[in-house]
């Protein structure tokens, strides 16, 4: 059964290391939230290590650079693993093709064609490289979202999906979130697009969370940084019920559900949780975090 909590700190000596995601947790996509920021600079100061599991459809530099944007410091974290790695490492190596129809916004997501993490830059070195191509040439497609998240929805893409089912062509997915919060604007991400595609019948393909390539990634970053650190001694952070919990819960790793992300307003008081309208969410949802909080401090 799902433990409730009112701080990190209740829980904080159990763990060496935690998988925290970004948007919903740490910031809103405008700001970072000062409790969360305090709680994860509280916890390195124990010697945790605080690896950032997002799913961004950007690389690593990318997600660095919009958090120095945010406000975010840097002493609250020690790395960083995208979606958006995870993702550029399946495009470099052939997995949609080598020719792509790129579906988001190109100028924010440059970097996804062009910007690669130095433990990507072998591959990138030994792999043919990817050419960007109109949709009637492509071999794939590669989605990191829509071309304007702010004013369209996936039924915008209903005819190009059409098209390409036809066609056969596989789509990458850089980034699972169905839909994230700027602000108090809800926005559709690539997932959405993706969930859309598979429904019409084409085939996409996932690698940030809750599939196994980014925690696989996170895995990595983090033997780089301590050495082995069991399984047991993780714990995944997020407000994605069907991203960051799940996830966790696939993965073998313990789990905090921070409920006043995309689930707010749904357990009564964010500062004392009511299980009675907890238990049975979760329980129709067929998802046990290990623990529950309703904002990270």
């Amino acid at each position: 059964m799902t433990q409730i909590i009112t701080r990190f700190s209740e829980i904080m000596p159990r763990y060496r290391a935690i998988f925290c995601d970004l948007w919903g947790c740490l910031h809103n996509g405008v700001a970072p939230f000062p409790a969360a920021v305090a709680a994860l600079q509280a916890y390195r100061a124990t010697g945790g290590t605080v690896i950032l599991v997002t799913n961004a459809p950007r690389p690593k530099a990318s997600v660095l650079a919009q958090l120095d944007r945010l406000g975010v410091p840097r002493d609250c974290y020690d790395e960083i693993a995208s979606s958006g790695d995870s993702a550029q490492y399946a495009m470099i190596t052939g997995a949609v093709g080598r020719r792509v129809y790129h579906i988001g916004p190109i100028e924010k997501d440059r970097a996804f064609f062009e910007d690669f993490a130095a433990d990507l830059a072998e591959t990138v070195r030994r792999e043919a490289p990817i050419e960007r191509v109109p949709l009637e040439q492509a071999e794939g497609i590669v989605c990191t979202g829509p071309n304007d998240d702010l004013t369209e929805t996936p039924e915008d893409y209903r005819a190009t999906f059409l098209y390409a089912k036809t066609k056969g062509l596989k789509l990458l997915c850089a980034n699972p979130d169905i839909v994230v919060d700027m602000g108090e604007t809800r926005i559709y991400c690539a997932g959405a697009l993706a969930q859309l595609y598979d429904e019409m019948g084409g085939q996409s393909l996932y690698f940030g969370k809750p599939h196994p390539p980014i925690y696989d990634l996170a895995r990595r970053r983090l033997l780089a940084l301590k050495g082995p650190v069991a399984d047991d001694d993780i714990l995944c952070i997020g407000d994605g019920i069907d991203t960051d919990i799940l996830g966790g819960m696939q993965e073998g790793l313990d789990s905090l559900f921070i409920t006043e992300g995309l689930a707010a307003g749904q357990f009564g008081d964010p500062m004392a949780l009511n299980p009675d309208l907890l238990s049975p969410w979760l329980a129709e949802r067929m998802r046990n975090p290990t623990y529950a909080i309703g904002h990270l401090r």
